[in-house]
């Protein structure tokens, strides 16, 4: 199933599809899936001055998170993601780099969100083992296994266009620190409309997933090495924005 899944998503990097609905309800009660990863409901929507991204899940969101190895290399991220047919270039990457996503990120072993001094004595502290979000271009790489998919690396000795926030890692990630509010089986995250111009009739859906860092840390640097769930069930991104 895993494969056949991450296949579905690569085959969006070229031919988008078209959105059928406005949410995406899941079935409930998913034996093969914790409870904390296991879809009810996905949705994006517009409210106001701001889009609105959205994951119910049936256990307690965001209660799981990696066990720490000690370093950055072949650690594990945890994720709650939705990926888009929102071109790239509107958060600041190129055009046409692959399938923007915005996902709710859990890693323990490092940092990449913004700097943060909440205490006001001049240190900051590592926020990778908290809830936060990202912007990730996801590409496919059989390197990452067959079909599987990874954050796009940037190749040495080039210097593509990309987002002020972006943490300084060799991919396209972008860390815009939009605080995701975790609720008792809700995960929500509420990025200005303004940021991203207009995304009425754009495609998407929901996943729950594995990442890890490469052991050698070089490219392919990141890879999904795990889908726990997918709101659609074939990663056909289905949902429309509203």
């Amino acid at each position: 199933m895993r494969s056949s899944l991450l296949l579905s998503v690569a085959t969006l990097v070229t031919a988008g599809l078209p959105a059928l609905a406005a949410d995406i309800t899941a079935s409930k009660g998913n034996d093969n899936v914790r409870p904390a990863f296991d879809i009810v409901r996905a949705a994006v929507r517009t409210s106001g001055d701001d889009v609105v991204f959205r994951i119910e899940v049936a256990g307690v969101a965001g209660s799981e998170k990696p066990a720490p190895v000690g370093k950055t290399a072949g650690s594990d991220v945890y994720s709650y993601v939705w990926p888009t047919t929102i071109d790239s270039a509107a958060v600041g990457f190129e055009p046409n780099q692959g399938i923007l996503a915005l996902a709710v990120t859990a890693h323990p072993d490092f940092d990449d969100t913004p700097a943060s001094d909440e205490s006001g004595d001049g240190n900051t502290k590592n926020d990778g083992a908290l809830w936060h979000s990202h912007w990730v271009v996801l590409v496919k790489d059989d390197a990452c296994g067959a079909g599987a998919l990874k954050v796009k690396d940037i190749p040495q000795g080039t210097s593509p266009r990309l987002p002020p926030t972006w943490p300084g890692l060799p991919i396209l990630i972008d860390s815009p620190d939009y605080r995701p509010q975790i609720g008792a089986n809700t995960v929500e995250v509420r990025v200005p409309l303004s940021r991203l111009g207009t995304v009425r009739e754009a495609s998407y859906d929901g996943v729950t997933a594995g990442l890890r860092v490469n052991a050698n840390m070089h490219a392919p640097l990141l890879c999904v090495v795990d889908v726990f769930d997918v709101a659609s069930g074939d990663l056909s991104l289905p949902g429309k924005v509203e």
